[in-house]
């Protein structure tokens, strides 16, 4: 069997591998390109997707499948939950090809031979050319060459997650085909995480940036599970308006994964970032903001290890969704924006 390249190194990549790598690992090596602080690791393109598809002869029998399903199809979320049970078994009880499963192993370990730690935690995460926020898994904290490349095809087996599959019948795109890219970088000793957005979400403000934050790893944020402390900057005077919420629970690395756990007391009442962090992440993501040319929705990571700037790290940026601005706005809209924007 013959597989042309389809792993990259994050600084290999930019804005214009998009179709290759997907968004998230384009932009991953965008912003390595700009000289931001990224997590160092390798992206598995599109083509790997469809290498594994062709080579284990799965891409047939999940389209023969999908070509046998009635025309309630569409519109039958039973029958659409059965199918994505169906494709997922027909994956899991598929062997990865040594080729493929070799290539993905020996990326990671050249990562691990880097850092000189033989089980170095990864996060892979789904990196898709289509945007569809929430419907793809991500694994964090991933340790040893064979479970990473299990993770992989775990990512890539979401690809048929029932609210993938709606979507992509809603948009009119082929159901049996979904090739993702897929990130596999380098975990970050998270001592805070969360998002920044350079536009206000609900009113489409421009001249403020508007930050989210707890303590640990960024999960508890975007899942809307918590309340997280908010930050408003000034985006001229850079002066922060902040809410800083009771934290009570937060995301923390078990070694071999992770966990929701107690917010120690001393820091359930205490802002998770510092003014001067703050004021860090203010000005990267204004500088992407005008390389990007559009307001940016972005996650960081303050890493507990590593000496300020240099703990600022992004694992994340994109368009933000936002609403245009209006003069008056509805509690309740308020909340149901919010919530909408951090599960995604």
């Amino acid at each position: 069997m013959t597989v042309n390249k389809w792993i990259y190194g994050l600084d290999e990549l930019g804005q214009e591998h998009l179709e290759l790598v997907g968004r998230k690992c384009a932009n991953l090596g965008e912003m390595t390109k700009l000289g931001m602080r990224v997590p160092p690791g390798f992206a598995i393109s599109v083509d790997g997707f469809e290498t594994y598809m062709r080579e284990t002869g799965l891409g047939a029998r999940i389209e023969a499948y999908f070509s046998a399903q009635g025309e309630d199809f569409k519109k039958n979320i039973q029958k659409q939950m059965d199918a994505s049970r169906a494709v997922k078994a027909m994956m899991a009880e598929t062997p990865l090809p040594n080729i493929i499963g070799d290539a993905i192993e020996s990326n990671y370990e050249a990562l691990c031979t880097k850092y000189g730690d033989r089980e170095l935690p990864v996060a892979v995460r789904s990196s898709g050319a289509v945007s569809m926020p929430g419907q793809m898994e991500t694994y964090l904290h991933v340790r040893g060459p064979s479970e990473v490349a299990r993770r992989v095809v775990e990512v890539w087996q979401s690809t048929f997650n029932t609210r993938a599959i709606a979507f992509r019948l809603e948009k009119g795109m082929p159901v049996d085909k979904a090739p993702i890219g897929v990130a596999v970088i380098r975990m970050v000793n998270a001592k805070s995480a969360g998002v920044v957005l350079t536009v206000a979400p609900t009113t489409g403000d421009t001249d403020h940036v508007v930050i989210e934050g707890n303590w640990g790893l960024g999960e508890s944020v975007v899942s809307g599970e918590i309340t997280p402390d908010n930050f408003i900057v000034n985006k001229a005077s850079l002066t922060i308006e902040r809410k800083v919420s009771r934290k009570a629970k937060w995301v923390i690395s078990t070694g071999n994964g992770t966990a929701k756990a107690d917010v120690p007391l001393d820091l359930q009442e205490a802002p998770c970032l510092e003014d001067h962090e703050i004021h860090e992440l203010v000005r990267i993501a204004l500088n992407v903001e005008k390389h990007f040319g559009v307001p940016q929705d972005m996650e960081w990571v303050v890493d507990r290890d590593l000496p300020f700037p240099e703990s600022v790290i992004w694992v994340q940026a994109r368009p933000a969704k936002f609403t245009a601005k209006r003069k008056e706005a509805d509690a309740d809209y308020i909340v149901d924006q919010m919530a909408r924007l951090f599960r995604h």
